[in-house]
């Protein structure tokens, strides 16, 4: 059986993980990855806009994998619309990096969740098998911490790289929008922070890797004289 203070340190390495793929879940159905301000340029450009006039052409738009919605300003007030990316507006975006940016999330749920069963495992008893043990564990994390970092980076470039928000903002609109203003949301650093829990896990099984010196008393040692003998 493992010792009271690695059992703690695998029980929190457990809840770490399970947090790790509440994270990762929450972020993916929630659709406010980015946030950003359009701009109607076509509106503007037929009235010849100047700037006090430009903010009845600037409107808002908000997304994340699966779906969002926008405010259209072009002038005579806003119309409000929500969209989903599967099936019509994906054939518009970069296909392959979407998709393998829900991928890349999907792989780091499982490896979680296999995270949080080994961790569970190391808790109650120490695996005979080293992959079971807390080398498994570094594993898992690794590959889980992995595939999100992955997710983010990937969908880093298809927000810079690939223009996402102008392509989304654009999409079957008869007049031009001009992205003024893109920011990363809530559902981005959720992410982020799934990433950071599983560094944090690689940190506590270093640590219950430690052979901490026991503290030893010292016992008194008897001295017995013939008179004790004698008694």
């Amino acid at each position: 059986m493992p010792g009271c203070f690695k059992k703690t340190l695998f029980a929190l390495a457990s809840l770490i993980s399970f947090a790790s793929f509440i994270l990762i879940v929450v972020a993916m159905g929630t659709p406010k990855w980015m946030t950003g301000r359009i701009l109607c340029k076509t509106g503007a450009d037929l009235v010849n806009a100047t700037d006090p006039e430009l903010v009845k052409f600037i409107g808002e738009i908000y997304y994340g994998l699966f779906r969002g919605g926008k405010i259209r300003q072009c002038g005579l007030g806003g119309r409000r619309s929500k969209f989903t990316i599967f099936p019509h507006m994906v054939k518009k975006l970069n296909t392959g990096l979407h998709v393998m940016i829900i991928m890349f999330l999907c792989v780091a749920i499982f490896f979680s969740l296999v995270s949080f069963g080994f961790c569970i495992l190391n808790a109650i008893k120490v695996p005979y098998r080293a992959i079971k043990g807390p080398a498994g564990v570094c594993l898992w994390n690794f590959l889980s911490g992995g595939f999100v970092v992955l997710a983010v980076t990937s969908f880093m470039a298809a927000v810079k790289l690939h223009h996402l928000t102008e392509r989304i903002a654009n999409f079957r609109e008869i007049f031009q929008f001009v992205i003024l203003e893109e920011r990363f949301e809530d559902c981005f650093w959720l992410c982020v922070a799934s990433a950071t829990t599983h560094a944090v896990n690689l940190l506590l099984i270093a640590i219950s890797g430690i052979n901490f010196p026991k503290i030893k008393t010292k016992t008194e040692e008897a001295n017995v004289t013939a008179e004790d003998i004698m008694y």
